[in-house]
């Protein structure tokens, strides 16, 4: 929509999969469309990085890892790992642009002239294509609940106050019962609000770079930080809610998220000998900046040649940071401290995402003073940090498919379309216990997220070279990386990430295995169903990965 009509034309209908290459038209020029201001590219990608793991992930696993010890090693790998990898993306993304490329494939092919690059920039199309499957599946929950408190129905359920109800009603919204409950007889709620939420993020997906996405995120980031204050205030003016529990007033309950949590008699510093708090922190950077994500590279990749990236991605990374940890920090936990039993707040409560969010929340609300406009409220914040990552998500593929085949955005969003009503279908269907989703989030939203980073950041210190990753960022930057970063990036962070990528595979793969081999048949062939499905993405992108470098080779592009 927003590209110009003579940036690949001739490569649409019969010509997409010509057996000739050499017989293709002159080579494709780059694309023209750039983000219509430095502002708008930042709200872009910090929209891409706040999302629900700012206000639900992250508060458990700050409370569930020690509070305040927690953040030494989180603020560490913030250091080490986020803010490096997150240059590393922007320099990588700028460069690919002005050599005229847009999508991960064709940015790792010149920044690695080697063939096998581009597949490893698959992996770029593959993690966010495969979140989005299921992400907006849980964005369209936020939505469901926020409308739900509006119109007063979470307030006329039986016994609002119970967090047993709120365990009934969101097993029942979410089909964890059965495969199938949500698509037997009527439309369930959970599937009705999908639907609205899946066309909602076309419409401006649709609309293209700079009218769809920049334009959207311009308004939503800003109502969704004026929401998260609104209920901050109302968090911090809460006093003590139940004069029969004077110990729960917000003081207390702000250190139990953020107070140092160590055994008795301990260091404050023998927590941190445990690898599993380092894990938790690094894996934490990775969901909270979108690190590894390959959304970077690609909005990035829209930037002028002599746009600032070093600026641009430390204010995209401080606003996401900012999200998490003084918005997210300061009201999850903390409310749900002040009005829950000790019994609610149990660590399987306050670990699980869902669990946080969709049940001990709502018990909260219906204790709190005017509970449902702010349940409304905070839903409908929670939603728009939910769809400012969404929107971001198809957008690498939309630009390998322009690219690399020449359709118009209209054909990309249509086959994009396809494909993720697919994999969400798959969501929807095999809804038992949530299986087909969490195995989607493990293998894709994790395992996927860590081997691309760890590629990225060596292919820049190791491959492309710190020293012209270091001249690339330079470029109409207005602050310089300091130096000790390159020094970080070449050396700290690829260790950082073997060596805690290598101690998760050891802890938590042999655990996932067990985890199957345990299931029921039915639920062990669920399971299975959904790795064969993310086998066929890798297997299908890698053949399209594969079909785009024939063309850029006979192109001369690469």
């Amino acid at each position: 929509m927003m590209l110009t009509d003579s940036r690949r034309r001739g490569f649409i209908g019969g010509n997409l999969l010509a057996s000739d290459p050499s017989q293709s038209p002159t080579p494709a020029l780059a694309c023209s469309e750039n983000w219509g201001s430095k502002l708008g590219c930042i709200l872009a990608v910090a929209g891409s990085a706040v999302g629900l793991g700012n206000f639900l992930r992250f508060p458990g696993q700050a409370a569930l890892n020690g509070g305040g010890v927690f953040m030494v090693p989180y603020f560490v790998s913030l250091l080490l790992l986020g803010i490096p990898i997150c240059w590393v993306e922007w320099s990588m993304g700028r460069y690919g642009g002005t050599k005229g490329f847009n999508s991960a494939p064709g940015i790792f092919s010149v920044l690695w002239r080697h063939p096998i690059s581009k597949y490893f920039g698959a992996l770029a199309l593959i993690v966010p294509v495969g979140i989005y499957m299921y992400y907006v599946y849980i964005e369209a929950w936020c939505l469901a609940y926020a409308w739900d408190y509006l119109s007063g129905k979470m307030s006329r359920l039986s016994d609002p106050t119970s967090a047993e109800t709120y365990k009934k009603h969101f097993s029942t919204f979410v089909g964890e019962s059965s495969n199938g409950f949500l698509l037997r007889g009527s439309l369930q709620e959970s599937v009705v609000f999908l639907v609205i939420v899946f066309i909602v993020n076309f419409i401006f997906i649709y609309r293209g770079l700079t009218k769809g996405i920049e334009l959207f995120v311009k308004i939503a980031m800003p109502l969704l930080i004026l929401c998260a204050v609104v209920v901050l205030v109302r968090v911090l003016t809460l006093g003590t809610p139940d004069p029969a529990y004077p110990e729960r007033n917000i003081n207390n309950a702000l250190g139990f998220m953020w107070n140092p949590k160590v055994a008795p008699g301990a260091s404050i510093w023998t927590p941190l000998k445990d690898p599993q708090i380092w894990l938790a922190a690094a894996g934490q950077i990775f969901f909270s900046l979108s690190v590894g994500f390959g959304i970077i590279l690609n909005y990035a990749s829209y930037l002028r040649k002599d746009d600032d990236v070093v600026l641009s991605g430390l204010t995209a990374s401080s606003t996401n940071e900012f999200c998490e940890v003084c918005l997210g920090g300061m009201i999850t936990l903390p409310v749900a401290f002040l009005f829950l039993a000790p019994t609610d707040l149990t660590p399987e409560v306050i670990t699980s995402g869902f669990k946080l969010g969709f049940i001990a929340l709502p018990t909260v609300f219906a204790r709190m003073p005017i509970g449902d406009l702010f349940g409304a409220i905070w839903y409908f914040m929670l939603f728009a940090a939910a769809i400012t990552s969404s929107l971001s998500m198809l957008q690498p593929a939309i630009a390998f498919f322009e690219e690399g085949f020449g359709m118009g955005r209209r054909v990309s969003v249509t086959c994009l379309g396809l494909m993720t009503a697919i994999g969400g279908l798959l969501v929807v269907y095999f809804s038992k216990d949530s299986l087909a989703l969490s195995t989607m989030d493990f293998w894709i939203g994790t395992v996927c997220i860590f081997i691309l980073a760890t590629v990225q950041v060596i292919t820049v210190g190791w491959i492309f070279g710190v020293d012209r990753a270091r001249e690339e960022s330079k470029r109409g930057a207005a602050m310089q990386i300091p130096q000790i970063f390159w020094f970080i990036i070449k050396y700290v962070s690829p260790v950082y990430l073997l060596l805690i990528f290598g101690c998760w595979c050891y802890q938590s793969i042999p655990n996932e295995i067990n985890k199957i081999r345990e299931l029921h048949p039915d639920d062990r062939g669920t399971v299975l169903l959904t790795l064969s499905f993310i086998v066929i993405l890798l297997v299908f992108f890698g053949m399209l990965v594969n079909l785009a470098g024939k063309r850029w080779k006979a192109e001369g592009r690469i």
